[in-house]
């Protein structure tokens, strides 16, 4: 089952920026996405059982997060139901779910601080847990 994930913590000044702005999450996925797809295990997953077309992909993502984040309203699709499809072709695993919320946490904390930064990571690990617990 997804742990929840220690937080860095972020307070006060920092010279990162927080996750605000629609350009700093559309910055974030491009560095998420960029690591996720140079890992050997989640990779396979999303180019080769999934087929996803970064051009078309990547856009939905940012309007994904940019809703939960800054209230956007451009997304309007089911997740959940993307997800059982492609759970239907490979079983997505709890340990599937640790690894892609390791990577977000870690792209996170590694770009990002702030009020936002900190929503994003706890709003990750509910993702993670709730789709992990539906497809199971």
């Amino acid at each position: 089952m997804v742990s929840e994930q220690a937080t860095n913590g972020a307070t006060g000044s920092s010279p990162l920026p927080d996750l605000d702005t629609r350009e700093h999450i559309e910055r974030f996925v491009d560095q998420f996405y960029a690591r996720l797809l140079e890992d050997s295990v989640l990779a396979p997953i999303f180019v080769e059982v999934a087929g996803v077309d970064l051009a078309v992909h990547l856009p939905h993502i940012k309007d994904y997060w940019s809703k939960l984040l800054l209230g956007e309203r451009d997304y309007q699709r089911h997740t959940m139901n993307i997800h059982r499809v492609l759970h239907g072709k490979r079983q997505l695993r709890p340990e599937d779910f640790e690894r892609w919320l390791s990577f977000f946490i870690s792209t996170v904390d590694a770009h990002y601080a702030g009020p936002r930064a900190e929503r994003a990571k706890r709003v990750a690990t509910t993702i993670a847990a709730n789709m992990e617990k539906a497809l199971q």
